[in-house]
């Protein structure tokens, strides 16, 4: 693993032994950082791996509760040859797994007490009233591995998943603490994404970025301020499977599938305000909507030679 630019390894691993579970370390260097950096201000990203592929969780109590739980388990059966742990093992493809659905829901139990362990360590040093936690995920439930969301409906009545540009891909919880300035049990509809974060924080510490983003800051959101701006719109990209985009617009949402596959491009449009699992297509009931949201996917994307999306970029790239 890398530590900043300080390269970690985890001497009880190796291609046949499991000894050193990463996200425990990680963990252990979260609250290090944090007694560490207690006299002063700091930024802690904590990059919290779990649930993801491969499925992998220690052989402790937590899982054990698990496997009690989910006793009639079918077992994932790699796909990928060398991807099992031995002396022929491979770097890609995802370890075999005899337990998913009990290792699945132990990694998500391991979360909860990662996240206990950090308010407990700032409640210890007084520092919970002047610290704000953000929890958040990066993209909707994932598939691969073994995972199975279906079985834990993991994204609920929202259509899709990791990869696609549905909400079940895109829209992800988040969690924000603060006790004393964020209202408990608050809830909020506004429509924010991850490249507000760095606008967010900057407000936070008074000051701004060095260079103009997309972004804005939700500060007031998290503080109960009706002042917040809001987002014209919401931009997606996603370069495999064909090519995808998606955009958001109010509560106007429209999906365009193989933007560069082999098949013609498919326009789709969605009223989230009565539609958010995106079940009806309303592009040919509202020809003027789809053609003026089409339009602003052009516009709101930059061309880059390095990320070419549409046809003409990727043949200029061959």
């Amino acid at each position: 693993m890398w530590d900043n630019l300080q390269k970690v390894d985890l001497p009880g691993n190796d291609w046949i032994k499991k000894g050193d579970f990463a996200p425990d370390v990680i963990q252990e260097r979260t609250l290090e950082f944090i007694e560490k950096n207690q006299d002063n201000p700091f930024f802690l990203f904590m990059p919290i791996v779990m649930p993801h592929a491969e499925l992998a969780a220690p052989d402790d109590e937590i899982l054990a509760k698990y496997k009690a739980k989910f006793p009639n388990e079918t077992a994932y059966v790699a796909k990928s040859k060398g991807a099992d742990y031995g002396s022929e093992l491979a770097i890609p493809g995802y370890q075999s797994q005899p337990y998913p659905h009990a290792t699945f829901a132990a990694m998500v139990e391991r979360i909860d007490r990662y996240v206990a362990e950090v308010v407990e360590k700032l409640d210890e040093l007084g520092l919970s009233e002047n610290t704000i936690i953000i929890f958040a995920s990066d993209n909707g439930a994932h598939q691969e591995g073994g995972a199975d969301p279906e079985f834990f409906d993991s994204n609920g009545i929202f259509r899709g998943h990791k990869r696609d540009l549905y909400e079940g891909g895109i829209r992800t919880p988040m969690i924000a603490y603060w006790p004393g300035k964020i209202k408990a049990g608050s809830e909020s509809d506004q429509t924010f994404a991850f490249w507000d974060l760095l606008s967010t924080f900057s407000e936070l510490a008074g000051i701004k970025p060095e260079k103009e983003t997309d972004g804005i800051s939700f500060l007031p959101t998290l503080l109960g301020n009706a002042q917040q701006k809001t987002h014209d719109y919401l931009y997606w990209e996603f370069h495999e499977q064909g090519g995808k985009q998606a955009i958001r617009q109010g509560n106007w949402k429209a999906v365009k599938l193989q933007v560069f596959g082999a098949e013609e491009p498919i326009l789709e449009l969605y009223d989230l305000s009565k539609d958010p699992s995106e079940t009806t297509n309303l592009a040919v009931q509202n020809p003027d909507k789809i053609q003026e949201l089409a339009q602003l996917m052009d516009q709101a994307r930059t061309s880059n030679s390095q990320f070419p999306l549409y046809p003409a970029e990727r043949a200029s790239q061959k």
